[in-house]
């Protein structure tokens, strides 16, 4: 049920007047007014690409049959990013991708060519650890008596007692003791408040710790100055002032509002007391000297640290976060905090800007960033729709005539209808702005129909896709092939479950931790389950979340009774759990399922039912984590069998896909979510669509494959290292590296270019530590990691020494290219003409041969940027070497041609592209058993004229 903001309440419906309502018109007009995209362009934006270069692309866009720019996070974000979701301010543009006056200019190019403009946006978090985050800098000045504390999910009251009322801030390289002893914490005095400067970035410090600086300056200055000076003076009433601060753990709204301001007062008084009197200026920066210490004198520091340990915050080891961190976080990123999106202030804070733009009509629709993150993603996106709504009536209402009250009235008509309608339709809400998630759906998933969405960002579409061009008849080959040169035998499955619980022992623990205390003080105020010990709990959980089979489930604040879906997903968990555990005692797990499940015990009052909701809540948050860092980033890097399966939203473990499969997508796709988008390469993709294409293809040549794979690895035998009897790199990471290059290599190369040799060399640095089997990112071990370099640049070194190399990897790599090159058409073909709102990533609508980020997120189409109609057929620029190649125009008049049918309505465009009539759907065969061909099947009686694709 849509919840309503206290400010915006409609009125109960009561009885109609005669005569037709005069809002009925406009309520149609604004539900209708959604732009749909008829095919999008996805650019990154940042300090390499900005607003003029994405203006300079406009007019070659929609000669491509673009219709929406689709655009990255464009609000300020910390200095350098090149992405935008380190974002630090919701409402301002990042000043590196361009001023207001460039966009402008942007959407003046867009509206000349009745385009639109799609915005990434990102509800879940924001860039912390840094100046430029107002937000953030205040609650490390205050602590819970900022402002902002509500802002973030921050645990004020954790397991740690020397975090009460604190914030970790795991930033530091090494040990606390060891960095301040090292000089590398500075005091600083700006601007009348005093810094603590950390490897150089600032650290506010609390104006109630003042005292501990100035109180020491106040003898020797009362000596040279006299104690009736005014400096003096000034002085000792500013520090009783900083004494009668309300403390830091106030949250009262009226004594956070009193320290807000008096504090400010007096840091004015202090810089101007120090601008006057040269006296207190030279005490002052004698105390600071002191206070930041003499390296080799550990005693010096003293002063210093006894100052940061009366902050609201704790400075610690980077490595302490697993375990102890007390704020939300993105995944496992110490510096991406998450925000409160349920809370109403944050979200009306978060979306001003946003909100203007999309009255304007500057912006036109939006894909949200990692759902999966909110507290509750289906209020989020009625609260989202809502307020469009309400910002579209009273847009289409400021000229009534009949004058304020007038429109006030009929926008509340407005109101109650959206309202009435939300509620009486949950499963079809009203839908007033296109709005795409970024959702990873499971084989058997749903999007949930609850949510007041046109669909996903288009994972879903690119694991179909993408797994029809594999041979499903390989499968047993292929597995063979894996396990004879790897020795291993593993099951996907297994080995997911053992991932996840590695994340949950190590860069999630701490998340982990809270969790199981909150279920402890559940079990504990029930004499039927407080026998349970905290670590009975714990590994309960830990169990329960390795063994989920979806991200995610969506209860939500008024949730009573559990999805079916949802209560689907617990359930499986739950029996995988004792499954699995065998020697558990099976009732931890039949009360860790009642809670999950919101099961109501008699006589379990309101309280306690909502304690346990909220737990649920918790749990949500945290299985979506996991799962991502548990299978994208761990076991995809482990289960090398055929890596082109290995896809965010895809099933490594199956093995490709039949044509009814695709076509079942398509129908459900057209009958539930005809407008959601169609994506095979994203910013976030672990290679793009050509060079999985080409993987693809070994499918279809196994013996082939197996004989190039053994001589490869004959070949750079004395290349690999041998430590502490391991291979380095190992069998499984160097299967994983002759598919990357089969993959990868650029056309007609006799030899590897300096730039792809950096680029393989930094792929498989990237790979091995995902993976966590040999290295990791956490414990990396230097000497593996410059072994697995060391056999990369030199099998790719061109010499005599790695001829034998290259004659064993040149052939299949010709070979795949060619026919890697007919499946991306076919793949690219089939995309443009499903059913949904095709994506085409930056540059893709030519050759893309780049890999996992940051490899996919170069600025490489600032060589499309000077194209036009006059020039579409040749490129303007060299291409980036290794990544872009000849025939490069085949992919883009595929692009182009076909983007035609995005022109129009999207049930017109549906009804082109889908099934019941004639064609049913595209299918596409391409590969070295024949020549490539598109075949169209219909809705009846097999295939119907096959054509050569050429």
């Amino acid at each position: 049920m849509m919840q309503m903001d206290a400010t915006d309440k409609a009125p109960p419906e009561g009885p109609k007047a005669a005569g037709a309502d005069p809002a009925e018109g406009l309520y149609e007009t604004i539900l209708a007014g959604a732009r749909v995209p008829g095919a999008t362009y996805r650019v990154q934006l940042n300090q390499a690409f900005t607003f003029q270069d994405a203006a300079a692309i406009v007019e070659y866009l929609d000669l491509l049959g673009v219709t929406d720019l689709y655009a990255s996070p464009f609000f300020k974000a910390r200095p350098g990013s090149m992405h935008g979701y380190d974002l630090v301010d919701h409402n301002s543009l990042n000043p590196e991708i361009g001023t207001s006056a460039d966009f402008d200019a942007l959407h003046a190019r867009l509206v000349e060519r009745g385009m639109g403009l799609l915005l990434d946006f990102v509800p879940n978090h924001m860039g912390v650890h840094t100046a430029e985050n107002a937000w953030w800098m205040d609650v490390l000045e205050n602590g819970p008596s900022s402002l902002y504390a509500p802002f973030f999910d921050i645990d004020w009251h954790p397991l740690k007692s020397e975090l009460e009322r604190r914030v970790l801030l795991p930033v530091l390289g090494e040990h606390y003791g060891k960095v301040l002893e090292n000089g590398d914490l500075q005091l600083s005095f700006e601007h009348g408040a005093f810094f603590v400067r950390c490897y150089g970035n600032p650290l506010p410090l609390s104006p109630r710790t003042f005292p501990l600086i100035l109180e020491p300056i106040v003898p020797s200055l009362t000596r040279a100055l006299g104690e009736e000076d005014d400096a003096v003076l000034e002085l000792m009433s500013i520090l009783t002032g900083l004494g009668h601060l309300p403390p830091q753990g106030e949250t009262h709204r009226s004594k956070v509002i009193e320290r807000r301001r008096e504090k400010e007062i007096l840091k004015r008084r202090l810089a101007a007391l120090v601008a006057e009197s040269p006296a207190v200026a030279q005490a002052i920066e004698e105390r600071i000297r002191v206070m930041n210490g003499q390296k080799g004198e550990p005693r010096s520091f003293d002063a210093l640290d006894t100052l940061l340990e009366n902050q609201a915050y704790r400075l610690s080891y980077w490595r302490v976060a697993a375990e102890e961190i007390n704020y939300r976080r993105f995944f496992d990123i110490n510096d991406l905090g998450a925000i409160r999106m349920e809370n109403p202030a944050v979200f009306e804070a978060a979306h001003r800007l946003l909100l203007q733009l999309m009255d304007e009509g500057k912006v036109t629709g939006l894909r949200i960033d990692h759902p999966d993150g909110l507290w509750a993603p289906s209020t989020y996106f009625c609260r989202l729709q809502r307020t469009f709504f309400l910002h579209r009536a009273r847009r289409a209402l400021a000229g009534a005539e009949d004058g304020k009250g007038a429109a006030a009235a009929l926008q509340s008509l407005l109101l109650g209808r959206f309202d009435r309608d939300a509620e009486k339709r949950p499963e079809d809400p009203p839908r007033p702005l296109y709005i795409a998630v970024e959702k990873i759906l499971s084989r058997s998933e749903e999007l949930p129909r609850d949510w007041a969405v046109q669909g996903t960002s288009g994972y879903d579409f690119a694991a179909l896709a993408s797994a029809l061009f594999v041979d499903r008849s390989a499968e047993r080959t292929i597995t063979s092939i894996y396990e004879g040169f790897t020795g291993l035998h593993l099951d996907f499955g297994t080995l997911a479950y053992q991932k996840k619980k590695v994340i949950l022992e190590s860069s999630l623990a701490s998340e982990l931790n809270v969790l199981a205390s909150a279920l402890n003080r559940i079990s504990e105020r029930d004499r039927h389950t407080r026998d349970f010990t905290l670590g009975t709990l714990t590994d309960a959980l830990r169990e329960v979340i390795a063994c989920f089979p979806v991200y995610r489930t969506y209860l939500h604040e008024g949730t009573t009774s559990v999805a079916p879906r949802d209560a689907a997903a617990i359930r499986a968990a739950l029996r995988a759990a004792r499954r699995r555990n065998p020697t558990t005692d099976a009732s931890v797990y039949t009360f860790l399922g009642g809670i999950l499940l919101l099961e109501r015990p008699p006589h379990l009052a309101e309280q306690e039912l909502a304690s346990r909701r909220d737990f649920v809540m918790r749990f949500q948050q945290l299985t979506g984590p996991v799962t991502a860092k548990g299978l994208e980033d761990t076991a995809f890097y482990v289960y090398n069998r055929l890596v082109s399966l290995n896809e965010v939203g895809g099933e490594p473990e199956r093995f490709g896909i039949g044509v009814d499969e695709m076509h079942r997508g398509n129908e459900a796709r057209q009958r539930l979510w005809p407008s959601s988008m169609l994506t095979t390469t994203t910013h976030d993709t672990k290679r793009s669509e050509d060079v999985r294409a080409r993987i693809h293809v070994l499918s279809e040549l196994p013996s082939d494959w197996a004989g190039t794979l053994y001589r490869l690895a004959e070949a750079t035998a004395p290349f690999r290292e041998e430590l502490e009897g391991i291979s380095a790199p190992d069998r499984n990471e160097e299967y994983l590296y002759y598919q990357t290059l089969l993959g990868t290599w650029p056309f007609g190369a006799e030899s590897a270019s300096p730039v792809y040799v950096e680029r393989l060399v930094d792929y498989m640095r990237k790979a091995t530590k995902e993976a966590k089997v040999n290295t990791s990112w956490i414990n990396a071990d230097p000497t593996y990691d410059a072994a697995v370099e060391h056999f990369v640049r030199t099998t790719l070194a061109d010499g005599p020494e790695t001829r034998a190399f290259r004659e064993a990897l040149l052939p299949l790599a010709r070979t795949v290219a060619y026919h890697g090159m007919w499946g991306s058409l076919a793949q690219l073909l089939l995309k443009l003409t499903s059913p949904g709102v095709p994506d085409i990533y930056q540059g893709n609508e030519l050759w893309d041969f780049s890999l996992v980020d940051p490899d996919n997120r170069s600025p490489s189409i600032s060589e499309c940027a000077g194209r036009s109609s006059r020039t579409s057929r040749r490129s303007g620029a060299r291409p980036h070497p290794g990544r872009r190649s000849r025939g490069r125009s085949s992919r883009m008049r595929v692009t182009a041609a076909s983007s035609s049918t995005s022109r129009g309505s999207p049930s017109k465009r549906g009804e082109r592209r889908a099934r019941s009539s004639g064609r049913r759907a595209l299918t596409c065969r391409s590969g070295p058993r024949g020549p490539p061909r598109i075949t169209w099947w219909r809705s009846r009686g097999g295939p119907g004229t096959r054509r050569s694709s050429s």
